[in-house]
């Protein structure tokens, strides 16, 4: 795919330099003596059509091949103070027999006094779990597991950027394959059969950014909390969560990012409705869900850095834990995520880039990603 990915890459690229124009003057055209800009400029309206193929690894899941499609678009043409609204599509299967089918979308309404972020998943594919708790071992469970879940929060904006709003949660686990030995059997974790939880809560949001998929300059902090009744499911639980960034744009265009999560679980929680770390946006290099518990605290801080054009490169270094409980975290007990990741802008109009992350972490921890839009 990374053959395939960078060929449609190289079509993707147009001119990233900013034009300031004189209202007085008449305008002067540019010159394409190679034709650079005007293929791009095609490949680009092609893109927005057609999906990309996309191609990710962790020794866990194996080689991962997949389809993907993301679109950021304006709803209303009328409507000039909303900003854009996203709508992605991926579908990817791997070569130790995962199948992961997601729809994404955050759509934004009636200047932008309205948002709609939600989540669609299927998955069956095996889950390797090292621990429920910290301790990451040398020969990770493997349990099967198939589910369709669906999340979306609808927010309405209060006053100037801040907003709040309802969350809903409906996930169905079922088929759930595990061996005699598997430390779920031997500990009777709840959850092992399954079942349908619904939830629902409240949402508060503060959103500054210039842009929501790649941002120059602003905050960002999201704290919902989703209740669980036994009435409306098997299993009687609430997850409470917090997600703060933060991003300065101390000259052109670099940008340093940074973002601090944390999710809580209680009650008779099951164990994959657990706070789970690690996957392609948060301590990236981390196998999502190898290591889940109660309670997840993670930070990172990313450099962005535009090169030439229509490509930039990032770095970033991250921390992160799952305990039982708060009283538990320490800081001699953080796992570290680090790495390296390109940047190709494939919709100049929104600034929104595909990315290529490269996460490591100690003792042979190790991911590499594809995805739209920044890790955060």
């Amino acid at each position: 795919m990374i053959i395939l990915g960078m060929g449609c890459i190289q079509s993707f690229a147009q001119s990233g330099e900013e034009v300031h124009k004189d209202s007085t003057a008449k305008p002067v055209a540019k010159k394409d003596s190679t034709g650079f800009d005007r293929f791009n400029a095609k490949a680009e309206h092609l893109f927005k059509i057609l999906p990309v193929p996309i191609y990710s690894y962790s020794p866990e899941a194996g080689n991962i091949y997949g389809l993907a499609k993301f679109n950021v678009i304006n709803l209303n043409k009328k409507d000039t103070i909303s900003k854009a609204s996203k709508l992605s599509e991926v579908f990817t299967a791997s070569s130790l027999h995962q199948v992961n089918a997601s729809i994404s979308t955050q759509l934004v309404f009636d200047e932008n006094k309205y948002v709609i972020i939600s989540y669609v998943n299927y998955k069956k594919e095996p889950e390797y779990i090292w621990d429920i708790g910290n301790t990451i071992t040398n020969d990770p469970e493997q349990d099967v597991i198939n589910r369709f879940v669906f999340v979306g929060t609808a927010l309405r904006q209060v006053k100037g950027n801040f907003y709040v709003g309802i969350p809903f949660d409906v996930s169905d686990y079922f088929d759930i394959t595990t061996d005699s030995t598997s430390f779920l059997v031997t500990d009777s974790v709840t959850g092992l059969k399954g079942g349908t939880s619904v939830g629902m809560g409240f949402a508060a949001a503060y959103d500054t950014r210039n842009n929501r998929y790649n941002p120059l300059h602003g905050s960002y902090i999201l704290g919902t909390a989703i209740f669980y009744p036994s009435s409306w499911g098997p299993y009687a639980f609430s997850k409470f969560g917090i997600d703060a960034r933060k991003y300065i744009n101390p000259f052109n265009k670099n940008v340093i990012a940074g973002q601090v999560t944390t999710s809580y679980a209680n009650g008779d929680v099951p164990f994959y409705e657990l706070p789970e770390m690690g996957g392609d946006s948060q301590m990236r290099g981390y196998y999502q869900g190898g290591l889940r518990d109660n309670v997840l605290v993670d930070a990172q801080i990313e450099l962005r850095i535009p090169v030439w054009n229509i490509f930039g490169v990032v770095g970033w270094f991250g921390v992160g834990q799952v305990q039982n409980s708060y009283s538990q975290v320490a800081l001699d007990q953080f796992h570290l995520s680090y790495g390296p990741g390109l940047r190709i802008m494939v919709d100049q109009k929104h600034q929104t880039n595909l990315r290529f992350d490269f996460g490591f972490g100690p003792n042979g921890i190790k991911g590499f990603y594809v995805n739209f839009g920044e890790a955060f």
